[in-house]
């Protein structure tokens, strides 16, 4: 009985999935719509620098921010540093 919901449960997905990738089409994609105006596309520098650098750069300036502006730092306590001991 086990193997039998199992077989079900394969074959309902892998049905699924089948008419999942018969019915979109990435081909038509190729095809320009009505009103689609695209631009240059960008060089590996741009994509790199877009896509690369730009997160990596915003995340260092946030890291900076956070640790600049941390106020969570160790209070000095006046009381214990203006006491001295004799040994």
């Amino acid at each position: 009985m086990d193997k039998k919901n199992a077989l079900r449960a394969g074959a309902l997905a892998a049905g699924t999935t089948l008419m999942m990738l018969l019915m979109s089409s990435p081909a038509l994609a190729l095809t320009p719509d009505d009103g689609d105006d695209p631009g240059t596309g960008l060089s590996v520098i741009e994509t790199l620098g877009l896509f690369v650098v730009a997160p990596i750069a915003l995340f260092a300036v946030i890291a900076g921010l956070v640790m600049v502006l941390d106020k969570s730092q160790k209070q000095r306590d006046t009381t214990s540093t203006n006491i001295t001991t004799k040994a």
